[in-house]
C-alpha cells in the first residue's frame, strides 16, 4: 500500500512540474529582427526539405490510390 502511495506521489509531482513548465514558457515569439529572419531562413529550408524528400521524389514515382499511407 506504500509502494502504491510514493508512486502516485511521483506520478502526481511528475504532472505538476510539467504543468509549471508549460505554464512558465508563455508562448512567446521572437521579438528582433534577427531572430525573425532565423525562423524566416529556417521555415524556407523545411519547405525546400519536404518538397526534395517526399516520396516520389525519393522513389522516382508518385504514389497510387493502392497506397494507403500518404501524408
Amino acid at each position: 500500500m506504500i509502494e502504491l502511495g510514493i508512486l502516485f506521489g511521483v506520478l502526481v509531482a511528475a504532472a505538476l512540474v510539467l504543468l509549471f513548465v508549460l505554464l512558465r514558457r508563455n508562448n512567446s515569439r521572437t521579438e528582433n529582427v534577427d531572430g525573425i529572419l532565423i525562423e524566416q531562413a529556417r521555415r524556407i529550408q523545411v519547405q525546400s526539405d519536404h518538397a526534395t524528400w517526399r516520396a516520389g521524389t525519393v522513389d522516382g514515382h508518385l504514389p497510387t490510390r493502392r497506397d494507403h499511407y500518404r501524408p
